[in-house]
């Protein structure tokens, strides 16, 4: 790799870790400020009535990853205006189903009495229509931002584009804060968090066309054409989300109807401990995925096979250190994490960090087919794999207990490492035997001798 691709790699695990500190500081905050202005009932309506919103977020399907795919790799081949027409094709089919979605969801509202089916009596039916209605429309314009960021991501400044948006995070959370600190409702605090975010994707457009003078808006550029190629692998986006959601709420069901609900909570607590490496191993992924795009447009196959090994490489290294971590110190956390209601398992904890290390390799690896946009048959075997262990998952539990059910979780990790890495492989003009041994190879630029030999050299600058 050469010290450009080095240095954007550092700067977006830079700001990939500083987008997670971010979403963690407002979960942290959030919820004792809220339960210090607001009563409990309240703040508990206000969590379910913004749970609504959310699931707006799938009506962009997955066309901003893939034009944010398809315009990094035209970039890289030096073809902007391919890249251009992409960017504005798509800009106007998001644009145009957020709108009917506006619509549908301004209908829904005015039919239905929304308080009264959610049960809820501290927010009017007022209220709870207008924070919905708020909300939602704050989420299906930022499906834009996608979009937006990815026009950086094309350039290869996607480290700032992430950056610039965990601080619109940051600034919409602080918006939201004051009217809750000065005594303002529900309606009102919906009303400023949806504002804040509005403005920021605006500013977010503003500043890609000041940056990137070649984005332009409009609809001269935009080709149904365009649209058509790009909606098989927008769609096959939905079996990550789909699949994650029979891997986490499935299987947890599965071990509610097998053995009921305390073993729930205890499946769910140790689970939650263990995977504290996926997020880890998330940045990495976001970190290498402009990368292997950029570098697959270029038809740069020795750069594609290095990022490749490279990432397995990291995650392998991070995911390792944080079981062995987990297995010192994760009982003891479990049981302090829980004030002792749940009995801590150091087999049960065990067999789930394996999960996770059979996880990290597969899931950084499918980085490069995501990156491509040929991860259409991954989302169909992730969906289909996640579907059977949730039924192997309940039958293992009834014969074997939590133990069983935990180990049918190494079912789909299996079976996704046995497609992803030959696919992945293929596509890297790699070998399984060379990868292999890549991951016992550590650069020559980050070895102890080159550091300290580095160091040497910097130490008579930084004096004089």
């Amino acid at each position: 790799m050469d010290s450009n691709t080095t240095k954007r790699l550092a700067l977006g695990f830079l700001s990939n870790w500083v987008s997670k500190l971010a979403s963690t500081v407002i979960q942290l905050i959030q919820v004792p400020v809220f339960l210090h202005f607001w009563s409990v009932p309240l703040y508990g309506e206000w969590m379910i009535v913004t749970s609504i919103p959310a699931y707006l977020s799938f009506s962009n399907i997955g066309f901003g990853n893939v034009a944010g795919n398809e315009m990094t790799m035209l970039v890289a081949a030096d073809d902007r205006s391919a890249a251009l027409r992409v960017f504005q094709s798509c800009w106007w089919l998001i644009a145009i189903v957020c709108g009917a979605t506006i619509l549908l969801l301004s209908g829904a509202l005015y039919l239905f009495p929304v308080a009264h089916l959610l049960k809820l009596s501290a927010m009017s039916e007022s209220d709870t229509k207008w924070i919905i209605f708020y909300l939602g429309v704050s989420v299906l314009l930022g499906q834009l931002e996608q979009l937006l960021q990815s026009a950086y991501r094309c350039i290869g400044r996607y480290p700032y584009g992430s950056f610039i948006k965990s601080v619109f995070s940051l600034i919409a959370f602080l918006a939201m804060i004051v009217p809750v600190a000065m005594g303002g409702g529900a309606r009102t605090t919906a009303l400023v968090f949806a504002a804040a975010n509005i403005a920021g994707t605006i500013l977010l457009a503003i500043m890609v066309r000041r940056d990137i003078p070649w984005i332009r808006y409009g609809w001269s550029h935009a080709r149904l054409s365009e649209i058509k190629r790009l909606t098989r692998p927008a769609f096959a986006f939905m079996g990550f989300p789909i699949g994650n959601a029979l891997n986490l709420q499935g299987t947890l069901m599965a071990v509610g109807y097998a053995l009921g609900p305390t073993d729930v909570v205890i499946f769910g607590t140790a689970r939650t401990v263990s995977r504290v490496a996926l997020q880890m191993i998330q940045m990495v992924n976001n970190t290498f995925w402009p990368e292997m795009s950029i570098a697959f447009g270029q038809k740069n196959a020795a750069l594609t096979r290095t990022l490749h090994r490279r990432a397995c490489q990291m995650a392998l290294i991070l995911a390792a250190t944080v079981v062995l971590g987990m297995l010192t110190v994760g009982p003891w956390f479990l049981s302090h994490w829980t004030g002792g209601h749940v009995p801590p398992s150091r087999g049960l904890l065990s067999i789930l960090l394996l999960v996770v290390v059979f996880y990290s390799l597969w899931s950084t690896s499918s980085t490069l087919l995501q990156a491509i946009n040929q991860h259409e048959r991954l989302a169909a075997i992730y969906t289909f794999a996640t579907a059977i262990t949730c039924g192997i998952c309940y039958l293992a539990a009834r014969r074997f207990g939590l133990y069983g059910a935990a180990a049918s979780l190494l079912v789909s990790e299996a079976v996704m490492n046995l497609y992803v890495l030959p696919a992945s492989l293929k596509i890297a003009d790699d070998t399984f035997g060379p990868f292999l041994a890549s991951m016992a190879h550590w650069p020559k630029s980050l070895n102890w001798e080159a550091m300290a030999s580095r160091l040497r050299r910097s130490k008579p600058e930084l004096e004089s």
